[in-house]
């Protein structure tokens, strides 16, 4: 019986780059949304020399990522599962489904983002993250209350996806202690951003960690995938419990090494005082306000 690797996201970016690595003597299932983007990466494999399979698959939906599980068993032993599509407080079921058919020895790798780090440690409501399992709802509404303290749509969203990746890395450091007794060991990757279509979209707005990483550039889709497949070698048995920051030093260039960045060509422009929840301020918190051209909170200009 051959041994499976399974990808979700695998269509594209770098969840296909960690496929392109698979072992010649493994199986790979990659599995997204999109058909005919699951085709091309099919194609692309298998010219590789790989045998693989793509599987649709909506990893939001408990049934769909059941069928995904039973699928690749079908096929073999599951022993390596990467989620490049991502996992977020609504989506904690990837992990559960595939664990039940795993065995000692095998592997999950999670994928969250550096935005993770960003957000000041006092406002993340970790305390209420184990709700995810025991009342779904209750959870979600608790995260939704934090991001409307933000009234800009766009900081908004921002807010959200960066608890929803936090979340990403707290989980996969639950389900490392829940699984490992099973011998299943559970690791997260928390990328910068990335040279893709969606990256260079992303920066005009989150662009400005760039310059704070120590190349000042963009990661590329290669990069990271020989990091998903890496820490998803069962060769790395030791590497368990933890999340894996592989940004190009982005997050501690910016709260350390280049905080002071171009100090000399910098001049004081702006100072906002700006204390408490006002009344007169539409109700509101003033430190999570968006000022300036790229609509950054005043706590973006000061936690650091």
């Amino acid at each position: 019986m051959k041994n499976v690797l399974v990808i979700t996201g695998g269509g594209s970016g770098m969840g296909l780059e960690a496929a392109k690595l698979t072992p010649k003597e493994k199986i790979v299932v990659i599995s997204g949304r999109t058909e005919s983007k699951l085709q091309n990466a099919l194609k692309e494999l298998k010219e590789l020399g790989l045998e693989a399979y793509a599987f649709a698959c909506d990893t939001s939906k408990r049934e769909s990522v059941k069928a995904l599980a039973e699928y690749a068993k079908s096929l073999g032993e599951i022993k390596n599962v990467i989620n490049a599509a991502g996992v977020s407080p609504a989506m904690h079921v990837t992990p559960e489904e595939f664990s039940k058919l795993m065995n000692h020895g095998s592997v999950i790798v999670d994928v969250s983002s550096n935005s993770a780090y960003t957000l000041p440690s006092f406002f993340i409501p970790k305390k209420k993250y184990p709700l995810a399992e025991t009342d779904e709802n209750k959870f979600i509404a608790t995260i939704l209350k934090k991001t409307n303290l933000v009234k800009d749509p766009y900081m908004k969203n921002g807010m959200a996806y960066a608890f929803s990746k936090n979340f990403v890395w707290w989980y996969a450091q639950k389900s490392a202690f829940d699984l490992g007794l099973k011998g299943i060991r559970v690791v997260s990757l928390s990328p910068g951003l990335i040279g893709t279509s969606m990256g260079n979209l992303e920066k005009e707005s989150g662009g400005f960690l760039i310059a704070f990483s120590a190349e000042e550039r963009m990661g590329k889709t290669e990069e990271l995938g020989y990091a998903l497949a890496t820490l998803a070698d069962e060769r790395n048995g030791y590497l368990a419990g933890v999340d894996v920051l592989c940004d190009g030093g982005s997050v501690y260039g910016l709260k350390e090494f280049k905080k002071y960045k171009k100090k000399d060509d910098m001049k004081t422009a702006l100072v906002i005082m700006a204390a408490g929840i006002g009344s007169r301020f539409s109700g509101g918190i003033k430190q999570l306000a968006p000022v300036g051209l790229n609509k950054k909170i005043i706590m973006d200009y000061s936690i650091h």
